[in-house]
């Protein structure tokens, strides 16, 4: 069962957000309370509280406090098809295979790549969250490529402090339906959260600033192959993007591909594949590339789309 609390509202926090006065004073994220709020578990003089609505001093408050996260663990599991692309002292760079995260979480119990990290040796860094140490950066589930993940505590400060300044060049393969106009451009357009939808992105006013630069490489009958330059890395920020201007990666239901041409394809998922990954090597310097090769069912699709 839920954890109640019941308090006055201290004098500090008046004319507060919700939001913001009940974070500081429980210890949660903002985005915790707004979940509370939205769940009718947030109430102050026994009336439900909004979001954005305000505190005022000596008002009675009572929430119902989310159940405390279980404890996630790695499992040191083999994942098939992960190949390890470059190893040394500081780094490790994986191809991943679709179907595998990036770390363990709440509501994934699937291969990992730290947990094959695990299982094949590597002695990946302890700075992050327990279950996702060493992670700099993630791919979704779906989306197969380049990985890169920090072994020693120089690399994970110097990669984590690279990709938040964005001086990682991030370079993404995607097969998109129709033929984008024009053939090489940039979509710029803010990335939130799809109304009534967690799980879903969209592009929207109040959304995070995300920058999308694409080269056409080879234009079909029914699709565009494109190189892509992320110039921010939002969740979904590619499949969101071309979804917007109605070129949505092939294969992505979810985003409103088409699912004949999907069949036609033999996709099962959206084709996108994170193909290369260039930046400063955290130890020496150097300057690095790593670029991996499409997995057999995108390369697939495409060998049907050129015997067409």
């Amino acid at each position: 069962m839920r954890e109640s609390r019941a308090m006055p509202i201290p004098d500090g926090l008046a004319g507060m957000r919700v939001d913001a006065g009940l974070a500081r004073l429980l210890g949660l994220s903002r985005s915790a309370v707004a979940s509370l709020t939205e769940e009718g578990a947030v109430h102050i003089d026994g009336v439900a509280a909004g979001k954005s609505d305000r505190l005022a001093a000596d008002s009675w408050l009572e929430v119902e406090l989310p159940e405390p996260r279980r404890e996630l663990t790695i499992d040191a599991e083999p994942v098939e098809g992960m190949e390890i692309l470059y190893a040394d002292d500081d780094i490790v760079a994986v191809n991943k295979p679709v179907g595998v995260a990036a770390h363990t979480g709440v509501g994934w119990s699937g291969p990992t790549v730290v947990g094959g990290l695990a299982a094949a040796g590597y002695r990946i860094s302890t700075s992050g969250a327990h279950e996702r140490q060493g992670i700099v950066h993630r791919l979704d589930v779906g989306t197969s490529g380049v990985m890169v993940v920090a072994q020693s505590e120089r690399a994970y400060t110097v990669l984590k402090r690279a990709f938040k300044q964005r001086t990682v060049d991030k370079r993404y393969h995607a097969l998109v339906q129709g033929h984008p106009d024009p053939s090489s451009g940039t979509i710029d357009a803010p990335i939130g959260r799809a109304r009534g939808n967690d799980w879903k992105f969209a592009v929207t006013a109040d959304g995070r600033p995300s920058v999308t630069h694409y080269d056409t490489i080879e234009a079909f009958q029914a699709a565009s192959l494109l190189d892509i330059h992320l110039e921010t890395g939002r969740t979904h920020q590619i499949r969101v993007h071309f979804a917007a201007i109605r070129h949505p990666c092939c294969g992505d239901l979810t985003y409103g591909a088409d699912p004949r041409l999907a069949q036609r394809l033999g996709l099962e998922r959206q084709w996108l594949h994170a193909r290369s990954l260039a930046f400063t090597h955290p130890a020496d310097g150097r300057w690095m590339e790593i670029t991996s090769d499409y997995p057999a069912d995108l390369t697939h699709a495409l060998e049907v789309l050129r015997s067409a």
